[in-house]
């Protein structure tokens, strides 16, 4: 795939399946004006509009990283890892999440496992829902975990794994933290 931007990945996988921002707006609930936005990167949206633009146009979350084919096992070395998309915002404008892909070039997985560096508290109103499963560990700082209206506060070791489909929000508390995220979306 040419496309270097999680933006320009998804205008070439729509264009490449001769979809209109229309039909995809249609397939995925999202606005026009949203998609486009996400096309040209003047919104980075948390992971549960991009799963439903991929399922949308027909991919693995994981394709709008990469498409290469590789061997088992698959090995990311730590001072190899790539800053591979951003997400949401904080309350102050910034990015608020920054995603390392753990299973870059391994085209056939079934989970998407992330490193995930949280720069800044997330905004208040930034809870996501969507299908399958999330299991995090925290790596360094505190992190807080809203699920199901409960409010969970995790520190390094700690770990949680919940259903995705109940709104939840990830967050640091006191500055920066980072997490080991693993996500599962059923087929």
């Amino acid at each position: 795939m040419t496309a270097t931007t999680v933006g320009a990945r998804i205008a070439s996988l729509r264009e490449s399946r001769k979809l209109t921002i229309a039909e995809l707006a249609s397939r995925t609930g999202l606005t026009e004006e949203f998609l486009r936005d996400l096309e040209g990167e003047r919104v980075h949206p948390s992971l549960a509009p991009l799963l439903r633009v991929a399922r949308g146009i027909g991919v693995r979350l994981g394709t709008f990283i990469d498409d290469r084919v590789s061997e088992d096992p698959y090995i990311v070395r730590v001072g190899e890892r790539e800053e591979e998309m951003t997400a949401g915002r904080g309350r102050n404008g910034p990015t608020a999440l920054r995603f390392h892909s753990l299973g870059k070039g391994k085209s056939d997985r079934h989970m998407e496992p992330f490193f995930v560096e949280i720069l800044e508290e997330s905004a208040a109103d930034s809870e996501s829902s969507h299908e399958g499963e999330e299991f995090l560990v925290v790596v360094s700082g505190q992190v807080e975990v809203r699920h199901a209206g409960q409010t969970h506060l995790l520190g390094p070791g700690d770990s949680i794994y919940y259903n995705s489909v109940v709104p939840h929000r990830v967050s640091s508390v006191g500055g920066p933290a980072s997490i080991y995220a693993v996500l599962y979306f059923p087929a």
